[in-house]
C-alpha cells in the first residue's frame, strides 16, 4: 500500500500548514460584549433623566402652587384696600359730623333764650366759635390769614393791587380767610396786595 501523502499540487489548510512549518496553533479568544456594557450604560442614563425629571415636575408643580396662592392674596389685599377706601370715603365726615353737633347744640340754645342781653349774646357766639375752631382743628382744617406776609399764589388769590406802606408783593389785607385740610388748599385766601412804598406816597 503505498503512503497516504498529499498530492504536491493539493492545496493545504492553514492547519496542515502550520503542522508542517511546526508554527504553534493560533486559537482566536471570545470578542469581549462591549454592546452588552453600553446597553447598561444606556439604561441607568434614560433612569437617571427620568428621575431629574420627576424632580423638576415636582418643583414646577410647587412654584404654580405658590403662584396661585401670591396671587389670591395679592387679589384679597387689593380687595380689601377697595374696601377700606369706599367706607373712608362713606364714614370719613363721620368724626368732623360730631364734632359740629356742639356747635349746632350752642346755637340752638342760644336762639331758644329769649332773657339774653347783648352781652350774652355775644359771649354765647364767641363760645361757639371756639368749639367750631376746636372741630376744624380736630379734623385736620387749619386757617390761612396771611395779612403781612409774602403773596403765594398756591395759597392766595390776589383781587386787587393797592398802594401800601408794605414791600412790594406782600399782602397788605385779607378780605376772606382760606384753609387748609391736610396741607391741601381747601379755600385760597383772597387778599389785597400791596404794590409798594413807592406807589403809596404818589
Amino acid at each position: 500500500m503505498t503512503p497516504n501523502h498529499p498530492h504536491p499540487h493539493e492545496p493545504r489548510s492553514a492547519e496542515q500548514t502550520a503542522q508542517a512549518s511546526g508554527a504553534p496553533e493560533v486559537v482566536a479568544e471570545p470578542a469581549s460584549d462591549v454592546s452588552g456594557e453600553s446597553i447598561a450604560e444606556s439604561a441607568a442614563s434614560v433612569a437617571d433623566l427620568q428621575e431629574q425629571r420627576s424632580v423638576l415636575e415636582q418643583k414646577l408643580a410647587e412654584a404654580q402652587d405658590s403662584f396661585l396662592r401670591a396671587r389670591a392674596e395679592t387679589e384679597n389685599v387689593r380687595r380689601r384696600a377697595q374696601e377700606d377706601i369706599a367706607k373712608a370715603h362713606k364714614f370719613g365726615i363721620e368724626k368732623f359730623a360730631g364734632e359740629l353737633l356742639a356747635v349746632k347744640d350752642s346755637l340752638e340754645a342760644a336762639l331758644a333764650s329769649d332773657r339774653q342781653t347783648a352781652e350774652d349774646l355775644r359771649g354765647g357766639v364767641e363760645l361757639t366759635l371756639k368749639q367750631l375752631v376746636a372741630a376744624f382743628e380736630k379734623s385736620g382744617l387749619t386757617e390761612i390769614n396771611p395779612t403781612g406776609e409774602k403773596f403765594d399764589p398756591h395759597l392766595h388769590q390776589a383781587i386787587q393791587m393797592v398802594p401800601s406802606e408794605l414791600p412790594e408783593g406782600t399782602v397788605a389785607a385779607t378780605l376772606q380767610k382760606g384753609y387748609l385740610i391736610a396741607e391741601r388748599v381747601l379755600r385760597p385766601a383772597m387778599v389785597m396786595v400791596s404794590r409798594g412804598a413807592d406807589e403809596a406816597r404818589s
